[in-house]
């Protein structure tokens, strides 16, 4: 009987781990190293968004970017307002993660997106081109 029943609890609880695990979306944009991306803003088809703050902006940014800073409560909307949904978006911030956040929004809307992975500072340590 104790058997059955620590059967039926592992049965129950693969299930729900499987449930949980299917239940999470994969991401819909593709996070691509600095030379990749660095080939994908030689297309003037590409915007090319920096989601970081304006102050990190001004500090020094890729050529090119446009500043929609995620953390801003009016991303969304700014987003909508800026961008063209018919063309690719490359994001970028300072590490990847805010820009990986601002990735996933931007697919909900049906934007296709490419994430600058390990971000600016990445970029900077490799010596690609940068503007004050």
């Amino acid at each position: 009987m104790i058997k059955t029943i620590y059967f039926m609890f592992f049965i129950c609880m693969f299930a729900v781990a499987m449930v949980a695990c299917k239940g999470k979306s994969n991401d819909d944009f593709k996070n691509v190293s600095a030379d990749e991306f660095e080939g994908f803003i030689g297309n003037e088809q590409i915007q090319i968004v920096d989601v970081r703050t304006v102050a990190e902006y001004s500090e020094g940014h890729i050529p090119g970017s446009l500043n929609i800073n995620v953390l801003d409560e009016s991303f969304s909307a700014n987003a909508d307002e800026l961008l063209n949904p018919e063309q690719t978006i490359a994001v970028y911030c300072k590490s990847g993660r805010r820009s990986r956040n601002a990735a996933k929004i931007l697919v909900k809307k049906g934007f296709k997106v490419y994430n600058l992975d390990k971000g600016f500072d990445y970029w900077k340590e490799l010596g690609k081109e940068i503007e004050q």
